[in-house]
């Protein structure tokens, strides 16, 4: 991949619908660098009958790569599930199979940082040579970046590290300045995801339904896009990906090729003026 940060696509932005090949191709025709990928939609692709060989072979026809792999949860139980367990190694497989560093994790439970501190102490020594990737979200158990870095650090793990999303950033009421992460080494910032916001959030109950049903295209709401980039230029944060993660009914609902064009359309305006180097 010639990008130094490739964009990728969010499994997400696509929706489940899409078989794997016109995932790639939607994407590939884009202009996206990469695509992201869920243990259920490569699960999705294994049931369309592909063995992993296939998978890879048309990622190479299409001269594209996963950048992105996710998404591992509930790690902080002290019982956790069958299902939870085998997911985790359905991502560390994916990993291995798609070359890629680090798995995006998130943690709905609400504990303590000491407690989510040692369990992803042990998530960490799971994953070995992978890093982990703790996205802070509003409506969830590490709802800023504020415990999400002290959880990060109070881990002690080398390969425990931050995502930072512009949607969940702003629903979280965090500023988009430099001192909310002044604390936060820029390499510690693994990965970022952009997209942009209502001017008017959801109802705090039911603010999860708006994050997986109603984001809008970088630089199309309330235009805070362009600013996120800028504090992460800024900070000095080098991102294995720029992941766009877009979850929008309305935009999936003009078919996966649109989705894609119109999300990497907007995320290029905003880069153009933001961070053009990456383009």
């Amino acid at each position: 991949m010639s990008k130094e940060f490739p964009i990728t696509v969010s499994s997400w932005t696509l929706g489940d619908q899409c078989k794997f090949e016109e995932r790639v191709k939607a994407a590939k025709e884009a202009g996206y660098d990469g695509i992201g990928l869920r243990a259920e939609t490569y699960v999705d692709a294994l049931n369309e009958g592909l063995h992993d060989e296939d998978i890879l072979a048309i990622l190479e026809k299409y001269d594209m790569k996963v950048t992105e792999v996710e998404y591992i949860v509930q790690w902080a139980e002290d019982a956790r599930s069958y299902e939870q367990k085998y997911k985790e190694q359905m991502c560390f497989h994916m990993c291995e199979l798609f070359n890629v560093g680090h798995i995006n994790c998130g943690l709905m439970e609400d504990y303590s940082v000491e407690h989510t501190a040692q369990k992803l102490k042990e998530l960490c020594q799971r994953a070995g040579k992978l890093v982990i990737g703790v996205e802070p979200m509003p409506y969830s158990g590490i709802p800023n970046m504020e415990k999400g870095w002290a959880v990060v650090k109070g881990s002690g793990c080398d390969n425990a590290k931050l995502i930072m999303d512009t949607w969940h950033w702003v629903r979280a009421n965090q500023p988009i300045d430099l001192d909310v992460i002044k604390d936060i080494p820029a390499d510690k910032i693994v990965s970022i995801q952009i997209n942009d916001v209502w001017d008017r959030p959801y109802a705090k109950s039911i603010l999860r339904d708006e994050s997986m049903h109603d984001r809008l295209a970088p630089g199309t709401g309330i235009g805070c896009t362009a600013d996120f980039v800028k504090m992460v230029r800024e900070k000095g944060i080098e991102p294995k990906a720029i992941g766009v993660e877009v979850i929008s009914d309305a935009i999936l609902a003009k078919g996966v090729a649109e989705a894609a064009k119109h999300t990497f359309d907007n995320t290029k305006k905003v880069l153009e003026q933001a961070w053009p180097e990456v383009l």
